[in-house]
């Protein structure tokens, strides 16, 4: 039996998705009643940890996914992220269940240019959020040191409401882009995650080890707008935004966001990430150890993507 945290969020969703085709037993730790069809579920939270001896029940993995990764608050990242994390490794600490963490590349920090950052390399994160996920890293190597950790870069796909928020304005028929050089960053398709971290989870030889799961080959602004424009049946116009003015737009979107309580994809943290030159990770480790290959390229993700948002009427091109 396989326990998901974070069952109804996005890569959780699909997740789920993907173990039951594989014809795995999923049960999924969710707070509040859901429809997840053919899945077992259990009700509780990791950060109070209500539910938790229920849920571990007969489970020999856990797949960890629940956490923040926006906030009003700075303290809010620290609690979802590393207080809940922390309760959860507590938990599982004595019993024979492999732990799947799912970390993030923030915790890792941006790379240099033309260099891609290793799993072995000092961290560096820039942001709150960054430095949550790497202290939930902490947590769960000093509870449970044969825990797999696993560190996504960017996930697109279908449901996804972050990278909707960058593709509106090519659909539009603008590019926006922050002034200055050429940005690259590593990305992956949601359902080639998912697969990855099965594999994590199944793999003998990933106990204790951390992954970037991620696919090989990094993608630029400049490309990802061409992409999603040609897809789209756009040219978009490049419009580079003056550093200084997203910070500010950055600002206003906080101030937004206190005033509704709902936080946003955009704040002054998420515009100090967009204006490193490079987030770029090296997933060779994965291949060799897991035998795992991101497969899916930018085209037919993206592909794939715009169409699930057409449909659902959430972009319109």
């Amino acid at each position: 039996m396989i326990l998901v945290t974070g069952a109804t969020g996005f890569i959780g969703s699909h997740l789920v998705e993907t173990l039951l085709a594989r014809g795995e037993k999923v049960r999924a730790l969710i707070r509040r009643r859901s429809s997840l069809p053919a899945v077992d579920l259990a009700y509780g939270d990791v950060v109070s940890g209500a539910g938790l001896e229920e849920a571990l029940t007969d489970v020999d993995v856990v797949i960890h996914l629940a956490g923040a990764t926006k906030a009003l608050h700075c303290r809010d990242y620290y609690t979802a992220n590393v207080k809940g994390t922390e309760r959860l490794a507590r938990a599982v600490a004595s019993r024979p269940i492999r732990l799947v963490h799912v970390s993030s590349l923030a915790a890792a920090g941006p790379s240099s240019p033309g260099v891609p950052i290793t799993e072995d390399a000092p961290t560096q994160p820039i942001t709150h959020y960054g430095k949550s996920k790497l202290e939930s890293e902490y947590a769960v190597r000093a509870l449970r040191p044969d825990a797999v950790i696993v560190r996504p870069p960017v996930v697109y796909g279908p449901r996804d409401t972050d990278v909707l928020q960058v593709l509106k304005p090519i659909s539009r028929g603008w590019a926006l882009q922050i002034a200055g050089t050429e940005r690259w960053f590593s990305a992956i398709f949601v359902r080639d995650l998912a697969d990855g971290l099965l594999a994590a989870a199944r793999s003998p030889v990933a106990a204790g080890r951390t992954y970037f799961i991620s696919h090989p080959s990094p993608v630029s602004w400049r490309e990802l707008a061409s992409v999603a424009g040609r897809i789209m049946g756009r040219s978009p116009r490049l419009l580079r935004v003056p550093g200084a003015t997203a910070l500010a737009a950055g600002f206003l979107a906080e101030v937004w966001a206190h005033t509704t309580g709902k936080p946003g994809i955009l704040s002054r943290e998420k515009v100090m990430e967009a204006r490193c030159p490079a987030w770029v990770c090296d997933c060779r480790r994965a291949a060799v150890e897991l035998g795992f290959e991101a497969s899916t390229g930018l085209e037919k993700g993206l592909g794939e993507t715009l169409a699930w948002y057409r449909v659902a009427g959430w972009l319109h091109y």
